[in-house]
């Protein structure tokens, strides 16, 4: 079964552009080598950190949206736990309004 997810990452923020695009590029490659469609992934700059995460009081916050079965996470986290370009993420399942999630099964049955 295929659910809808949003992982938000915070990247050190000493990277630079081309950095960043790897560290984009080897989540969405992970992502999608598990099953998942990358619907968008939004790179939302480098921002304030509401408190020091690792000695640092700002980081690049980065948003993917995927769909994908439920073992695309564990893959996901893992490689974000080990890396020392990530200083924190979090992952949640997106809840879709009835209404579309009619929409979504009336689709695929047909």
């Amino acid at each position: 079964m295929s659910y809808m997810y949003e992982t938000m990452y915070i990247l050190r923020p000493d990277l630079n552009d081309e950095a960043i695009d790897q560290e984009i590029n080897k989540y969405q490659s992970i992502a999608q080598e598990q099953g998942a469609e990358i619907l968008e992934t939004q790179h939302r700059g480098k921002r304030r950190l509401a408190y020091e995460i690792q000695d640092r009081r700002e980081g690049i916050y980065i948003q993917m949206n995927y769909q994908g079965p439920g073992n695309v996470i564990a893959p996901l986290e893992r490689a974000m736990r080990l890396s020392e370009e990530v200083i924190r993420y979090l992952t949640v399942k997106q809840v879709i309004p009835v209404e579309e999630e009619l929409a979504v099964q009336e689709e695929q049955a047909s």
